[in-house]
């Protein structure tokens, strides 16, 4: 039997013998064959690749290979060398000699290529249902859309075919399929993951996506993908992510206005957002009311203004020259996109410039936001009925975010009354990926539950992984004026500073009070040290220069050894520059000197 397919069980039985990469390619062919109704693949899983490929594997050995052995699904836009590439459209394929870049990196870390997965034509469409492949069905109820555009990478590791899965994400592809199918969904910020070899929709804001049973798997996957690539022109490298929500003890995080939210009359995934919210409290989050018409007026520029004329001008030569080789609604959508003037495009660049700066006027009120991935899940039947109305009910908390270069993470939320998942979304400014992945998987912590339709109990407790990129912030430890509510507090708040805890120094310190009056100097003593009353605040490093150019003599930063047996970086001050100063040790901190030396 498989064991779980989260990335830390299949390589503990790797490691214990209790399963091989051929053992597990076996099983998955197995399971593979009993998934026909669902539409899932293009290309299905090949039995001789895959057995070769697993052979490889177990001549090379696990040593090294951060991803040895775990299966992965990819979405029929992006290129496997040898394995046709389709976009969802049989007379556009081709056979690409390479593997695209995102893909390329996955295999080097020792992953395995399942197969290629059913998608909306052309990435275009939120529900699963603009196939000639077949309508690709929800992995709980086959009578439900499983999302799109990403729709077989989804319902692949949904029903266990896959440990995780590529997807892309335009306007809600990568998020929308994991909220129907009961996964983590990443849509990395805009840039991070290389697009080179991906059949574009919207050149501009495209990224490719993670779907995955567990935040902390995505997050492995996202580290190994992770990387500025020269032959995509929109590639960027990730930068510091900045302050760490999602491992910090209390933060904010926006809830959209009751006014902004539509579940379009259901009452149980009504209810369930309004669990989530208390769910994220419940975590230290401090909830904080945000107004999203900002953010839908964004929304409507991606399919209602000129660029949904990027969609035309990516396959511009195939839809003139082969129309009818395209669905009717992808026609309708892609086609009648020409009609867009390039002064069309400059008018919806300069709304899109203000909209930003509204829009970004959210993150001094908070760190994140929360909101429904869907309102609601339609039938097939529903979808086909109303193919563009649907589509555009589904998209209205997702289409704004690659507009607005932010990152997100789709995570379960429960279950509906009739047993389907709904999904929430946690969102942030671009390179928040990994706050938002670590905050992600405390949710999943919280209430520990099977993701996915096939996984039988819960995936069992997963530590953080480490991170692949730095966080741009410090630990600064300080004892006197810096210390909240005294004079000198702005010159950390002002810097974007944040308080991670009001505590104490290890016993090994004396205080003292500088000549001037105005400054403490702590200092480190070999014998006849206390504890001294201080704080440690989070600070971005970028601003740590302009802190230390107004820091005089005799202080100076250096290593502060805290109560708890960590150490930051802190104001000390050089032995020698006690003269005239007073010992206040036995005021425990400058706090306490400060309020006894204040006139009666």
């Amino acid at each position: 039997m498989i064991p779980s397919l989260t990335v830390p069980a299949l390589q503990a039985a790797y490691r214990s013998g209790a399963l091989t990469p051929g053992r597990l390619i076996e099983q998955l062919l197995q399971r593979s064959g009993e998934s026909g109704g669902h539409a899932i693949w293009i290309s299905p899983p090949d039995a001789v690749r895959l057995r070769e490929r697993a052979r490889e594997l177990e001549r090379i050995g696990m040593q090294g290979l951060a991803l040895y052995g775990v299966p992965f699904a990819i979405k029929d836009n992006i290129d496997l060398a040898g394995v046709p590439t389709t976009a969802g459209c049989p007379e556009f394929a081709y056979t690409p000699r390479e593997s695209a870049a995102v893909v390329q990196r996955l295999l080097d870390a020792g992953a395995i290529a399942v197969g290629k997965t059913n998608l909306d034509q052309f990435a275009t469409g939120l529900n699963g249902t603009r196939s000639p492949y077949g309508a690709c069905r929800n992995a709980f109820d086959s009578a439900y859309v499983s999302g799109g555009s990403s729709s077989g990478s989804a319902v692949a590791v949904a029903l266990g075919l896959a440990s995780f899965s590529l997807g892309t994400d335009t306007a809600g592809s990568g998020r929308v399929p994991a909220a129907f199918n009961n996964l983590v969904g990443l849509k990395p910020s805009c840039g991070l993951l290389s697009t080179h070899g991906i059949v574009p929709a919207c050149r501009s804001l495209d990224v490719p996506s993670i779907f995955a049973l567990s935040a902390t798997d995505a997050q492995r996957v996202f580290a190994v993908a992770l990387g500025d690539d020269p032959r995509d022109p929109y590639s960027r490298p990730a930068e510091p992510h900045g302050f760490d929500f999602g491992s910090a003890a209390s933060f904010r995080f926006g809830v959209p206005m009751a006014r902004n939210l539509q579940f379009f009359g259901d009452a149980d995934s009504e209810a369930l957002f309004a669990d989530a919210v208390q769910r994220l409290r419940g975590l230290g989050g401090e909830a904080v009311t945000v107004d999203l018409e900002p953010f839908f007026e964004t929304a409507r520029l991606l399919y209602e203004g000129p660029w949904v004329a990027e969609r035309y001008q990516a396959l511009r030569d195939f839809v003139d020259n082969h129309p009818k080789a395209l669905l009717p609604v992808t026609l309708d959508i892609i086609g009648g996109a020409a009609r867009w003037l390039a002064a069309d495009a400059f008018a919806a660049q300069y709304r899109l410039r203000e909209l930003q700066r509204v829009c970004s006027r959210t993150w001094e009120q908070v760190d994140c936001m929360l909101t429904p991935t869907a309102g609601t899940i339609f039938t097939i039947e529903q979808m086909l009925a109303e193919p563009v109305a649907r589509n555009s009910d589904l998209g209205l908390y997702t289409n704004f975010m690659n507009l607005l270069d932010y990152a997100a993470v789709a995570v379960p939320a429960g279950l509906r009354d009739d047993g389907l998942p709904f999904g929430a979304t946690l969102f942030a400014p671009a390179h928040q990926d990994l706050p938002l992945l670590r905050l992600a998987a405390r949710w999943q912590r919280d209430r520990a539950r099977p993701c996915g339709a096939r996984e039988a109990f819960p995936a069992p407790p997963d530590p953080d992984v480490p991170s692949p990129v730095p966080s741009g912030w410090m630990r600064l430890v300080v004892v006197g004026a810096h210390l909240r509510g005294m004079p000198l507090n702005r010159e950390l708040t002002d810097r974007g500073g944040r308080l991670e805890a009001s505590t104490h120094t290890a016993p090994c310190y004396r205080l003292h009070a500088l000549a001037d009056g105005r400054r403490p100097a702590l200092l480190r003593v070999a014998t006849g040290g206390v504890s001294i009353a201080c704080e440690v605040w989070e600070l971005p490093v970028r601003s740590l220069g302009g802190l230390l150019a107004g820091v005089a003599e005799p202080l100076g930063l250096g290593s502060v050894l805290l109560a708890d047996g960590t150490s930051a970086a802190g104001f000390i001050c050089e032995a020698g520059g006690l003269e005239g100063a007073r010992d206040i040790t036995e005021f425990g901190g400058w706090r306490a000197w400060v309020a006894a030396s204040a006139p009666s």
